[in-house]
């Protein structure tokens, strides 16, 4: 019905700004300053902490400037350098094969159209959500991680698991100025308040609008 619609839509902008109140400072938090480098970055950030691929990238963005210098590198010595950021054999395929891609298509650089971005190897839609948004100020969609899944599910603003389903959900919802931001504020949310698997309820800002926190304390 569009009464319980719209009613979604107001409890979303609700949450929007009270999570904007909350870290007014919320932000893509890898360290980049080229297309590339954002592309490189969040492909390495799959299933590690932004912190530990800032810490890698720091030294690979030194070395490794353009995308021929990724498509050109021995195999084992890009596996090396990004080690630490966990399945780094598979990531390290994937961002020289995506260099190639560059290098061989694109002239080198990493193409704005999310259609473009998803021929690239180890590139899905939420990495390709991030470089449309952070490095091209291009949404058209909204980035779906762990944090954001987790947390719209406990807020009631979706039901599904499946990342592409739960982006849908969300655009249905959320203002479409708000999708970027919005990411970010989860987020940060989530690695302050909203955890897995132990939320801290109590004093959230997000309490009278989330089903879940609210039936939590009733059981504690």
């Amino acid at each position: 019905m569009p009464e319980i619609a719209e009613a979604e839509r107001a409890r979303a902008r609700q949450i929007v700004a009270l999570l904007r109140q909350t870290y007014p400072d919320a932000r893509c938090s890898l360290n980049f300053t080229t297309p590339l480098e954002l592309l490189v970055a969040t492909i390495l950030a799959a299933q590690c902490t932004d912190e530990r691929v800032n810490a890698v990238t720091a030294k690979l963005f030194l070395k490794y400037r353009v995308a021929a210098d990724y498509a050109d590198a021995p195999i084992e010595e890009l596996e090396q350098a990004i080690r630490s950021t966990g399945f780094y054999r598979n990531k390290a395929k994937n961002v020289q094969a995506m260099a190639r891609l560059l290098v061989r298509e694109y002239g080198g650089q990493v193409p704005p159209a999310m259609d473009d971005l998803l021929r690239l190897p180890g590139v899905a839609r939420k990495t390709a959500n991030v470089v449309q948004g952070e490095a091209f100020q291009h949404v058209e969609g909204v980035v779906v991680d762990t944090h954001v899944g987790r947390i719209t599910r406990r807020l009631g603003l979706t039901k599904e698991d499946d990342p592409p389903k739960v982006e849908r959900d969300l655009m249905a919802v959320i203002d479409q100025p708000d999708w970027l931001n919005f990411s970010h504020l989860l987020i940060y949310h989530g690695r302050a308040v909203c955890k897995a698997p132990s939320p801290t309820c109590p004093g959230c800002v997000l309490l009278d609008l989330c089903p879940t926190g609210r039936e939590r304390l009733k059981t504690q």
